[in-house]
This record gives C-alpha cells, sequence and structure tokens, in this order.
C-alpha cells in the first residue's frame, strides 16, 4: 500500500505562482524505489482528468504535458519521500484540482492516487 497527501492548492490571481506537495508513505515504497514513478494529474472542472507531469523516483527524469512546459516543474525529495510541482505563470485554464499519483514501475498504469487538491486561477 501506498498512500499519497497532496497540499498546498489555493486561490491565486492569473500570472502567480504555487507549490503543491505530495508527502507518500508506506512500506511499498522501498520496494520500488528503483522502478517507481510519480505523477501529477488535473482535472479541471467538467473535464476528464489529465497528465500534468511524472518523475522517476531514482533518475529523475521529467515528462510534461504541452500545456504546463516551460511554466510548471516537477521534483522530488527522496530524503522526504515527497514530489512536488512548482506552478508559475498561472492562468485560469490551470484551474483544476490535482491529484498526485504512484507506479511501481513504467510498464503499469498509475496504482495509488491521492485526494486532490484545488488550485483556482482568478482574473
Amino acid at each position: 500500500q501506498v498512500q499519497l497527501v497532496e497540499s498546498g492548492g489555493g486561490l491565486v490571481q492569473a500570472g502567480g505562482s504555487l507549490r503543491l506537495s505530495c508527502a507518500a508513505s508506506g512500506r511499498t515504497l522501498i520496494a520500488y524505489s528503483i522502478t517507481a514513478s510519480m505523477g501529477w494529474f488535473r482535472q479541471p472542472p467538467g473535464k476528464a482528468r489529465e497528465f500534468v507531469a511524472t518523475i522517476s523516483w531514482s533518475g529523475g527524469s521529467t515528462s510534461y504535458a504541452d500545456s504546463v512546459k516551460g511554466r510548471f516543474t516537477i521534483s522530488k525529495d527522496n530524503a522526504r519521500s515527497t514530489v512536488y510541482l512548482q506552478m508559475n505563470s498561472l492562468n485560469i485554464e490551470d484551474t483544476a484540482v490535482y491529484f498526485c499519483a504512484w507506479k511501481s514501475s513504467d510498464y503499469v498504469e498509475y496504482e495509488y492516487w491521492g485526494q486532490g487538491t484545488q488550485v483556482t486561477v482568478s482574473s
């Protein structure tokens, strides 16, 4: 089992910044520390959930959705088992519930999800 807890959401004006955190816990983390990845997804109001960014737990390689490239940065702190999403130059289209997720390897779908944190960007 892996438990994921997001924090850092809130209300911000367009052009502003927020940093989301996702703290992971659970004994499964140790077993897959070499192959696991964590990702951020979001679900805008009335729309389907979409991929935002991902990072490999060991090597730190990253990938981003085109819509956030150059504005968002995903990073990790292995000692704290925490993944971050730094979001800059926010616009109204970034309004969504943001979820973090964990998977044990690149060959499976994301297996564990956090409860989500709301990000609202106002004009």
